[in-house]
């Protein structure tokens, strides 16, 4: 494992922020961190980054313990904040180079990166130029590029994609699949479930301090129905159909609103070559949907709360 975290615990006065929290990330996967504002997040990852000290528990990345290792494994991190972390006083070349330099790149090395980082955001044609006459977009992806500037091992994006326009948006998210094809590891925070659902390989959702779900997409929608729908649209519908569709092996309902005929049966039924055969007697079908549920309708289920509560 790149990064293990065992029994986090970490309290503000009364507040138990983080609740024994465990973590464990492959490397090489895009792990999506989702929760409600105050489900512990931030200060999860905070404490993976050194800057909250946690009250009990292990941090190990790397294959090595963060307590002892803290300023060794701080080299191969690459942070990503939420608010915006660049100097507009500096030009986007200058940047880069400060944040390298941090990091002890120097000399040719520390151009070519820069220059690497640059041309990776689509920043190259704008590197003599100051944020402050950036949009919103363009500064997010200056951002980015300055947690990459020294290749790390392990990158921390928290709501990389807030506040931007579309292209910038898909720009990052584009560039996001490029780094974990060149082999990096990333924790990704977002509200955007689309984004989640659509580069994350692992997904963990907390809420109030503690996970409460971990596993991939899939196996998270797995656990939250027993039942699957089947919703056709009809030329037309009686109750004969009904019936019949009713007598299939797994269904457990079936009813019919206007010319629209709704399926419910048993997961793993296997019945849908059954209904299918029953409705093409009586009907033509005009169009057929098998219904799943959404990471949306899970997240609301197991947190009872929407993702910006």
């Amino acid at each position: 494992m790149l990064v293990e975290v065992r029994n986090l615990v970490k309290r503000y006065k009364d507040v138990l922020a983080v609740d024994n929290v465990s973590l464990a990330i492959e490397e090489g996967e895009i792990l999506g961190l989702l929760g409600p504002n105050g489900a512990g997040k931030t200060t999860t990852i905070n404490a993976m980054i050194g800057l909250t000290k946690a009250d009990s528990g292990e941090i190990v990345i790397f294959g090595k313990n963060f307590k002892d290792h803290e300023l060794e494994i701080k080299r191969d991190l690459g942070v990503v904040p939420q608010d915006i972390a660049i100097f507009e006083d500096l030009t986007a070349y200058e940047n880069l180079s400060y944040f390298g330099k941090l990091y002890g790149l120097k000399g040719s090395l520390l151009k070519d990166r820069v220059e690497e980082a640059l041309e990776f955001t689509g920043l190259l044609d704008k590197k003599k130029q100051y944020p402050k006459k950036f949009s919103n977009g363009m500064k997010r992806r200056l951002n980015i590029a300055c947690a990459l500037v020294h290749h790390p091992k392990l990158i921390i994006m928290d709501e990389p994609t807030v506040g931007i326009d579309p292209q910038s948006r898909s720009h990052i998210i584009q560039s996001i699949k490029k780094l974990t094809k060149m082999g990096s590891t990333i924790i990704y925070i977002s509200h955007y479930m689309e984004e989640i659902e659509g580069i994350c390989t692992r997904i963990v959702i907390m809420d109030h301090g503690r996970v409460i779900a971990k596993g991939t997409k899939e196996e998270l929608k797995a656990q939250m129905t027993s039942d699957e729908r089947v919703v056709v649209e009809l030329s037309t519908a009686n109750y004969t159909l009904i019936d019949n569709i009713k007598k299939l092996a797994g269904v457990k309902d079936a009813y019919v609103n206007g010319n629209e005929l709704t399926v419910i049966s048993q997961k793993n039924s296997k019945n849908l070559k059954g209904i299918i055969d029953q409705v093409s007697e009586s009907s033509v079908i005009m169009s057929l949907n098998v219904e799943q549920p959404s990471l949306e309708t899970v997240f609301l289920t197991l947190t009872g709360r929407s993702l910006r509560d």
